[in-house]
């Protein structure tokens, strides 16, 4: 019997198998062997050839950087007397917790409040509950929610000790040891000088957008927690204020341990500055702003009364040096409410006042918006204090000569008469003055004059291009372009009678021009324009710090007058005008020690549809020899003469009592320092 194929095949297939599996077996246990070999000949080197070398890696030690904020530099007065300063202190921090609801912070408030009155300085002004509750700022109007909130700085040693021993009572709270900006009681010239915010809530402007970027220096770089200049001198001077971070060194081992004593270097105390500001001028500029706005508001004379006159304006500037002596935006508020952010609570009630009403547009300060557009802003028409230009640019354009005269029957008409398009320029009060020359037309304040003898009479000459010649002198004088002084946000101001060609016509614009109605600028533009009348064509630089010293008391920058441009006219011109100046009736100085120059204005304005009048007023002294000019813009002050001139002559004499407008501080009688 033959055997089975069948079975004889699977017999053959099964020792094939065998043979496989043998061979894979094997081969599993060579590459085991191999991968084992592999790592014993590895984990050798490592131990017999690397070994040091890691050995010695793992206790290797970097360090470890941590920055302190700068200490912010000093700002004083011309005297030495400290405006802005810094301070060392110790403040508690808050920092809303996610899900903390208004509720807990107000019982969180409720009890920070018992131990400041427990532990805290008695001599100090209480805080409520309710005052620390607005600076937790839970509705992130004024802060970030993640950035912290300074309820308190100057905490007593008991309160430090009570918090740090409770810390956990009372959740999101840190004693922070920093330094603090504090401003002078006094508030010198608080827009001018500005104020501070964090870093972090100060991206928005253009210069702290990008601040770190390429900033390798540790000691260079900001820090998201300092506070750094928003506004005014602190802004204008950040780079000089700021000083260098310090550094605290650790040494650390690879697992981030500290494993040696930190090295300490101290931040580096910014630069100080010493402005041209006299506080004592300063402070007498302040008081004569408030004390008149008080007068003309209340006044019973008709013509003094001034009932809507709410804020004013003033810069006194040196003739021969362009130092601005005192510069004042009122009425004004305590710049120690931005320390650690301000509340919701007090920037709705300073709002109004944060804004330098003297270098740029700040509106009138009523809370109903609908109000505040029938009021003007601190940016006027110059009104007659136009004039002396007007009479120059008369002059040296040959349209008049000193002698011209002119009959004023108190008016001016030009378009077609006996229709509807003639217009009438009224004198005020319709006044006819008679017979005029330049000079006496400034005296009067003719407008009728400057509108016939220059305004159309330019227009008569040139048509069109009048208006282009009226711009040159116009910016020749500083006036629709920049002052130049560096401020932040200064204005060029608002020039109207380009858009008066196109709603009007050509005459209408030089006409309007020429008696002050077709362009509103800043009280800085009007004290450099007083400036230039008073050095006779020389437009300086409006300067604000006088030197800059370092922390060891070493100048490292000192003033130096800046001259950006000069006019050329004969001396008859300015005799002219001078003489015109001298001659202009104004109330407040009538026993005024000294000759002086000046220009009254009433300037006219329409806002929301009715007009308004504000007071103007520009002067140097002594006329012989100026050495300073001042301007007073008071919106809605009626006229010049009584609402903004007596300003003025406070701040000539505040000037001469303590610098001296003959070059030596004049001493106050008994009597005097009584009355003052």
């Amino acid at each position: 019997m033959s055997p089975d194929p069948r079975t004889e095949e699977a017999q053959k297939r099964e020792i094939r198998n065998r043979r496989n599996f043998s061979f894979r077996l094997n081969l599993f246990f060579f590459v085991t062997f191999f991968a084992f070999s592999m790592l014993i000949v590895k984990l050798a080197y490592l131990q017999f050839v690397q070994g040091p070398s890691l050995q010695e890696r793992e206790h290797q030690m970097t360090t470890s950087k941590v920055p302190i904020p700068p200490i912010r530099g000093n700002i004083y007065d011309s005297t030495g007397q400290p405006i802005a300063y810094s301070t060392s202190t110790q403040s508690l921090y808050y920092t809303i917790q996610p899900g903390t609801k208004k509720e807990e912070g107000r019982e969180l408030a409720g009890r920070l409040v018992e131990v400041f009155d427990k532990y805290g300085d008695k001599t100090k002004k209480p805080l409520t509950a309710e005052d620390v509750f607005e600076d937790m700022d839970f509705g992130g109007k004024v802060q970030p929610s993640t950035q912290p909130r300074r309820l308190k700085s100057g905490l007593t040693d008991k309160e430090i000790a009570y918090f740090s021993e409770h810390r956990d009572e009372f959740k999101g709270i840190d004693i922070t040891e920093e330094s603090i900006r504090q401003y002078s009681p006094d508030q010198v010239a608080v827009q001018l000088v500005g104020y501070m915010k964090k870093l972090s809530g100060a991206t928005a402007l253009d210069k702290y957008k990008d601040i770190n970027e390429g900033q390798n220096d540790p000691t260079l770089k900001y820090l998201d927690s300092e506070e750094v200049g928003f506004d005014g001198l602190e802004l204008m001077y950040q780079n000089e204020l700021r000083g260098r971070n310090g550094l605290k060194t650790y040494p650390v081992n690879s697992q981030g341990r500290i494993v040696g004593p930190m090295q300490l270097t101290k931040p580096v105390v910014g630069n100080n500055l010493y402005l041209t500001i006299n506080k004592n001028v300063q402070l007498a500029t302040q008081n004569a702003i408030m004390n008149q706005l008080q007068k003309i508001r209340t006044s019973t004379n008709k013509a003094e009364y001034a009932p809507n006159a709410r804020t004013g304006y003033a810069v006194a500037m040196e003739v021969k040096t362009g130092k601005v002596v005192a510069m004042a935006s009122m009425p004004d508020y305590d710049p120690n409410l931005w320390q650690g952010g301000i509340s919701q609570k007090d920037l709705d009630q300073v709002q109004y006042y944060i804004g330098n009403g003297a270098i740029r547009e700040v509106q009138a300060p009523y809370a109903d918006g609908k109000e505040r557009l029938k009021h003007p802003s601190s940016l006027v028409n110059l009104g007659s204090t136009q004039k002396p230009l007007t009479i120059l640019l008369g002059l040296n354009e040959h349209l008049i000569t000193p002698a011209t005269t002119w009959p004023d029957p108190g008016y001016f008409s030009f378009g077609k008469k006996g229709t509807k398009y003639e217009v009438r320029v009224k004198n005020a009060g319709g006044e006819a003055n008679g017979t005029l020359t330049p000079a006496k037309a400034i005296a009067k304040s003719s407008n009728a004059f400057m509108s016939k003898m220059v305004g159309n009479a330019l227009y008569l000459r040139d048509g069109t291009k009048g208006v282009d010649v009226w711009d040159k002198y116009m910016k020749m004088f500083g006036l629709g372009v920049s002052p130049e002084s560096g401020l932040p946000g200064e204005s060029k101001g608002y020039i109207n009678y380009f858009t008066e060609v196109k709603r009007g016509s050509a005459q209408s614009a030089l006409i309007y021009a020429s008696f002050g109605q077709q362009g509103r600028y800043t009280t800085l533009q009007l004290a450099q324009y007083a400036t230039m009348l008073a050095s006779r064509g020389t437009r300086l630089k409006p300067q604000f710090v006088d030197h800059i010293t370092d922390n060891e008391g070493n100048v490292v920058q000192s003033y130096q007058k800046e001259v950006l441009s000069t006019v050329s006219f004969p001396s008859a011109y300015w005799d002219t005008i001078e003489e015109g100046m001298s001659q202009v009736n104004v109330h407040g100085f009538e026993d005024f020690p000294y000759n002086f120059n000046r220009k009254t204005g009433t300037s006219e304005q329409d806002v929301g549809g009715h007009n308004v009048d504000n007071a103007v007023f520009i002067a140097y002294a002594p006329a012989e020899d100026p050495v300073l000019a001042v301007a007073v813009v008071v919106p809605e002050g009626e006229f010049g003469g009584w609402g903004a001139a007596p300003i003025a002559r406070r701040i000539f004499d505040a000037y001469d009592r303590e610098i001296g407008l003959t070059g030596v501080p004049k001493k106050l009688t008994e009597t005097e320092k009584q009355a003052s």
